[in-house]
């Protein structure tokens, strides 16, 4: 508890601070520092979408934005989206733009929670995923997949269920998921629909990964159970647009009525100029994933090769850009010590596991989001770390 003079909000005043950007603060005065941490890609926005936005600047589209997002990206939003992952969108009232997935998660939370609902979140999980939750007064309900490949399954979902002690009122699944890269077949999630309908919970779908699917196509909880489910994505992973911040909710018109009211009151409406952008980026900018995913692909096998080689055991990733890997055991088994060592002592920055789950503490957290040149320099760094066999508790 702090100790102001004046009182704060008991919910905030206990929050931890993100151990994501914990760690981060924790390693950010290191010189020549290689990031393998955030989920940044590395790739320039596009040129016919910078065009677009220059346009934009100089027709002076600094006004405010339609709160719901302008007609135009929704009915681009609405096409993209069928088209590509056969939602089956009605039209441009099932949209609603947002600041970005982050804004998307906290509307959906504060409009469909009551205080003290419980959410299941598959751990390891993205931890600001908790943050929002405790700030919409919801309670998490923590799903371990840690002994199950990282997945969930129709089986532990009733296990939660059944040996939760709140009301369950959702289930938060994101896939291809942060931090592990795992995804779903079609089959594996005809089987969680399935459970999931039994058990009448809301589902809040986050997809924002879903163009980098590296094998097979990606299918969408919402295309599956639509009555019952509140897709999240965005164009920060698939366009290298984190800066413009542009989600998306896709649900039911009536629920995105419900929604609107919280957006309005959380931010009213995205920067007309980063929509302008986004148009831009689901009608000529449309083959941008394509680009991604080839080089995205070849950067997993070359990581992949390097740490096997090293001794990690990974996760082999089939989305994002992400590998969730085992330290070597010679290295002991504390994720956290071994990346603030490969920092302060290899120059290369990584994320602890435990930052996701309590049960992957002896894990780390590569991205492969950043540059070929970034990636090569920090796995001859690695090399040398672990050839030189740094040892402890």
């Amino acid at each position: 508890m702090s100790n102001f003079i004046l009182p704060l909000n008991k919910t905030v005043d206990n929050l931890r601070r993100d151990p994501i950007l914990d760690f981060q603060a924790k390693i950010r005065n290191i010189d020549d520092l290689i990031q393998l941490t955030f989920g940044e890609p590395g790739f320039t926005v596009d040129d016919r979408i910078k065009a677009v936005a220059k346009v934009s600047i100089d027709h002076d589209r600094s006004h405010y934005a339609n709160s719901q997002g302008e007609i135009n990206l929704r009915r681009a939003a609405v096409s993209y989206f069928n088209r590509h992952f056969q939602l089956n969108l009605k039209g441009v009232n099932d949209v609603l733009v947002t600041q970005g997935v982050s804004e998307a998660i906290n509307v959906v939370f504060m409009t469909i929670l009551e205080r003290g609902d419980g959410v299941i979140i598959p751990e390891p999980s993205y931890s600001p995923y908790s943050t929002s939750l405790a700030l919409a007064g919801g309670v998490k309900v923590p799903l371990d997949t840690c002994e199950h490949n990282f997945k969930i399954t129709p089986e532990l979902i009733e296990k939660t269920i059944d040996n939760a002690n709140i009301p369950v009122k959702a289930i938060l699944i994101n896939y291809p998921a942060n931090p592990t890269g795992v995804t779903y077949s079609k089959e594996e999630l005809l089987a969680i629909a399935d459970t999931l309908k039994k058990h009448k919970i809301w589902v809040i779908s986050d997809e924002i990964y879903a163009a980098l699917t590296y094998s097979g196509e990606h299918t969408s909880l919402y295309k599956i159970i639509p009555e019952q489910s509140i897709l999240l994505t965005g164009l920060s992973k698939s366009h290298a647009m984190t800066g413009y911040r542009i989600g998306f909710i896709f649900a039911s018109s009536e629920l995105i009525e419900k929604m609107l009211t919280v957006h309005e009151a959380l931010a009213f409406a995205v920067s007309t100029l980063s929509q302008d952008a986004a148009f831009a980026a689901l009608t000529v900018g449309e083959d941008v994933p394509e680009y991604a995913l080839k080089a995205y692909r070849k950067r997993r096998d070359r990581l992949l090769k390097k740490l096997t080689e090293l001794g990690f055991e990974s996760v082999n990733p089939q989305g994002a850009f992400y590998v969730f890997t085992k330290i070597p055991k010679s290295f002991g088994n504390n994720g956290y010590k071994f990346a603030v060592d490969l920092a302060n002592n290899a120059k290369v920055a990584v994320l602890p596991g435990e930052a996701f789950s309590k049960n992957a503490k002896n894990y780390i957290r590569i991205s492969y989001a950043s540059s070929d040149s970034d990636l090569d320099e920090a796995l001859r760094r690695m090399t040398n770390y672990i050839e030189k066999g740094t040892k402890y508790e």
